[in-house]
């Protein structure tokens, strides 16, 4: 069903109004500028979990960084599932993973071109919400994945599975690995990132337990989802932190460059490694000793959880509400949380007994 045309000239408004705030945005949005802005756009109305799933609608996706392995995986499982639901997909956004201004102009571009949602993986948690409120009151269904904004900024966060058992499992396997003692670092992605500082977060919580009294957090480091400076940053914490026993890198371009470097250098099997990889990425560095476990949910899965979600709410099937249920087809049945927050279940560890069952 086509949008009216009086429609598009409130959105065309609306892009012209966000651009102008752009720059204020990129420097990053404070939780009161975001209250100041109109109060929660997100779950508005009244969920109808008997309408009809709407066909013909289109749904942009927004990375966090394009021609990024992972984020590839995780939009064509996307893609799959519009296909499915007799709808459109189309991919946008910027090659670095901490371009803000870039994500906001793409979130511009699509108000403008009037998509029924968008699911975006948020580069910052505050300096999208001006464009994606624009969206919101535009009619267009916001749905975060993997990487959250403030809540206010959208309808519902698909998030890969509990920050908790996220940032517990990865502390409690390399604590497993270097037997309880020793210097550890974390080598992250960009500083903003939601998701990243939400698990370190809980990380240094877990590490608060006494039976982790002889391991000592050193440092937090940040490669920006950039291979090569992710490479650089490991070298670094080698020659700054030389007793170091392991490494923490809870996003898939720092431990696949992390293992790149310790598989060629003499603290290979010496220092470990886990983290969240993909088993493509990975399945060499666990087969020649450089990692022993590391863990991930399959990307596909979110990507096609996040547009199964943008569906339903374009339906008018959910609004985002706590306590709200949906079938994301042979996903199964899926219950809204706080804060609109939809867990797509508990990460897997992959190790060398199962590393090669996988394949993305």
């Amino acid at each position: 069903m086509r949008k009216s045309s009086i429609r598009r000239t409130c959105a065309a408004l609306a892009a012209v109004t966000s651009l102008a705030l752009a720059a204020t945005a990129c420097g990053g949005t404070t939780k009161e500028d975001v209250k100041d802005e109109g109060g929660k756009a997100a779950a508005a109305g009244k969920a109808d979990p008997n309408a009809a799933t709407k066909k013909g609608l289109t749904v942009g996706f927004l990375p966090k960084q394009v021609n990024n392995p992972y984020f590839t995986v995780a939009d064509k499982g996307g893609e799959k599932a519009l296909k499915e639901l007799g709808s459109s997909y189309k991919e946008v956004g910027t090659s670095s993973g901490t371009d803000t201004a870039g994500q906001v102009s793409y979130v511009n571009t699509l108000t403008q071109q009037q998509v029924d949602a968008i699911a975006v993986s948020a580069q910052d948690p505050g300096a999208l919400c001006t464009a994606l409120k624009q969206a919101m009151k535009n009619d267009i269904k916001i749905v975060t994945y993997d990487s959250d904004t403030n809540p206010e900024c959208r309808n519902a966060f698909i998030s890969q599975a509990s920050a908790d058992d996220i940032g517990r499992t990865q502390v409690q396997q390399l604590a497993e690995q270097i037997g309880n003692k020793g210097e550890i670092a974390i080598l992250s992605a960009a500083q903003t990132a939601t998701n990243q500082n939400a698990w370190i977060e809980i990380m240094k919580d877990e590490l608060k337990d006494p039976k982790y009294k002889d391991i000592k957090l050193v440092k937090v480091a940040y490669g920006d989802d950039d291979a090569q400076k992710s490479f650089q940053q490991t070298q670094g914490l080698l020659q700054e932190h030389p007793n170091l026993k392991g490494i923490i890198s809870p996003t898939t371009v720092g431990i696949k460059a992390a293992a790149q470097y310790l598989s060629g250098s003499k603290y290979k099997g010496k220092v470990k490694l886990t983290g969240l990889g993909t088993p493509n990425d990975m399945r060499k560095y666990v087969k020649n000793g450089t990692v022993e476990a590391f863990e991930l949910w399959d990307p596909a899965k979110l990507g096609e959880l996040a547009a199964r979600t943008a569906v339903a709410l374009a339906s008018g099937q959910i609004t985002g509400k706590e306590g709200e249920t949906f079938k994301a087809g042979a996903m199964g049945e899926y219950t809204i949380g706080k804060d609109g927050v939809i867990n797509l279940g508990k990460p897997t560890v992959f190790t060398a007994d199962n590393v090669d069952q996988y394949n993305f």
